[in-house]
């Protein structure tokens, strides 16, 4: 599998599908391609705020591939013309030779559309198994049950937010490794505006200090392979 980071909680992870990760691209400052670069076959969304729904629509309509997030923001998206499937927390969702598992996020889930807010169902991670398994968190404080993600689906690789004010911070990222304990954990969700800035370092060594995790701090655009 390839997993490239391209800023932001926006992955593209390419084995045999390729899968596109909340993809906010076209307001986020640091976004290394454009919306028409990608053609994915999947879109996996995570909540309904707009810096991880981001450009999911315009990519689903134009590609004509399948989205798949909550029932809210499914039907939210069908009603922009694009392809959408819902699911919930604790299912799963086969596409081709890929399941998607459903996690809990804590964190909130809301869609503003024209100055109205509308209610986006419960924020969720995702748990990839296309061959390697990846654990997207989505936006998510550190909660408890981390330790019963890592156990039920052993994650190989994990994408954490390390922000903070938002999201976890690095301290709580790095907890979080040490209870979910996969063989990479990956930094996300910092840096794209001052009040998530971080130093990727930090989480880094608080992790080496927790357990024998790999850290891979990846650069924007870059892509790593597994």
């Amino acid at each position: 599998m390839k997993i490239t980071w391209l800023a932001h909680s926006c992955f593209e992870l390419v084995g045999s599908l390729n899968v596109l990760i909340d993809p906010y691209i076209q307001n986020n400052p640091l976004a290394p391609r454009g919306i028409d670069d990608f053609n994915p076959d999947v879109i996996a969304v995570t909540h309904g705020h707009a810096n991880h729904l981001g450009n999911a629509g315009d990519i689903a309509r134009r590609s004509g591939c399948l989205v798949i997030s909550t029932p809210e923001i499914s039907r939210y998206l069908k009603g922009l013309g694009a392809r959408a499937e819902g699911m919930n927390i604790g299912g799963s969702f086969r596409a081709g030779k890929s399941v998607f598992y459903m996690t809990y996020a804590m964190h909130s889930s809301g869609i503003i559309e024209s100055d109205h807010l509308l209610y986006g169902g419960e924020a969720a991670g995702f748990v990839i198994n296309d061959g390697v398994r990846v654990y997207h968190a989505g936006d998510t404080g550190l909660f408890y049950d981390m330790r019963l993600i890592g156990e039920l689906y052993r994650p190989e690789v994990a994408l954490l937010p390390v922000g903070d004010r938002f999201t976890m911070g690095p301290r709580e990222a790095a907890m979080a490794v040490s209870w979910i304990r996969p063989d990479i954990a990956i930094p996300m969700h910092y840096n794209t505006k001052s009040s998530i800035s971080q130093d990727p370092a930090d989480f880094q060594a608080l992790v080496e200090s927790l357990c024998d995790t790999e850290v891979i701090v990846m650069d924007v655009g870059e892509t790593i392979e597994l």
